[in-house]
């Protein structure tokens, strides 16, 4: 990729010499995800809309990279052709320079939905991937265990998926997609349907997985603290056209505690976010709709 094709990488505030340093040892790495001018365009009638335009970047290996944006930017869309499932009407997109032309198991993914076979137990669903790649039982039933109890979950491993609670549901998600030992782990929003105490557990166990596993994570969220807490780099989508707005090096450094969320560099950073996300002048008043009288008159909240 030609280096002016990638958008603007932005130091927030500035950096200690570590962390800059960490930054570059980032950059020396080699690329193993390249999205060249990448472009999605649907068609209703005579209607074109573009749910994606010219995007283009580049991951590093062990790199953990967020996409925020908007709803209805395309973020979900853009995970969905990086894992081979939808495809682009323009651009390419390619892993260890091998073009995507559809799924593979060099790229995990993770929904939002935990996509669990239910007629299976944690085991079964873990195995699934070696065995459908034609690994030998014994050597799947093996790997399956190792994964299971890299997420904790050993104890569950004859359980079924109406046993498991949503955080656990999910942390089998994500070992499932680890089996296949990809070298790319997409992560739909993987923890918007779990509750908030769960949800900060979940993301400090990827963390700790993350640092324990040789993969590259492409992490879709709407929520900037999650992004910030979690990345080494974040990409803003921004909507109409849905094109990348910004790419901002996260300045804070490894390991991250919960601490790091009132620090001046995560402030600082979650407040660009916002503005890049929500510019002040796109801000609007609600729209007042006509809303019949259905309380007794006195009965006023203000």
């Amino acid at each position: 990729m030609n280096p002016s094709d990638i958008a603007t990488t932005t130091p927030l505030l500035p950096m200690s010499d570590a962390l800059a340093a960490r930054f570059k040892r980032i950059d020396e790495r080699p690329v193993v995800l390249d999205v060249l001018h990448l472009g999605k365009r649907f068609t209703r009638g005579k209607k074109h809309i573009d749910a994606l335009l010219d995007i283009s970047f580049q991951v590093h290996r062990r790199e953990f990279l967020c996409v925020v944006g908007q709803s209805g930017c395309g973020k979900s869309t853009l995970a969905r052709i990086l894992a081979g499932l939808d495809h682009p009407t323009a651009g390419q997109v390619l892993v260890d320079d091998m073009p995507v032309t559809g799924p593979g198991p060099e790229r995990g993914m993770v929904f939002q939905g935990y996509t669990l076979f239910p007629w299976l137990t944690v085991h079964r669903n873990v195995m699934f991937g070696p065995l459908s790649r034609g690994i030998g039982p014994n050597e799947a039933s093996a790997r399956a265990c190792e994964w299971i109890d890299m997420v904790g979950l050993s104890a569950f491993t004859d359980a079924y998926p109406d046993q498991l609670s949503g955080g656990m549901k999910q942390r089998v998600a994500i070992a499932r997609a680890l089996a296949n030992q990809p070298r790319v782990l997409l992560m739909d929003e993987p923890f918007g349907a779990l509750d908030a105490q769960t949800r900060s557990k979940m993301q400090a166990h990827l963390l700790q997985i993350w640092q324990n596993v040789d993969v590259t994570i492409i992490f879709i969220t709407h929520d900037l603290e999650e992004a910030i807490y979690l990345a080494d780099r974040v990409i803003v989508l921004g909507a109409n056209p849905s094109r990348i707005v910004e790419t901002i090096d996260v300045p804070l450094a490894r390991q991250r505690s919960r601490d790091d969320l009132a620090s001046p560099q995560f402030i600082a950073t979650k407040a660009h976010l916002e503005s890049l996300i929500h510019p002040p002048q796109q801000a609007t008043t609600i729209e007042q709709l006509p809303m019949p009288r259905m309380t007794m008159v006195g009965d006023d909240v203000w």
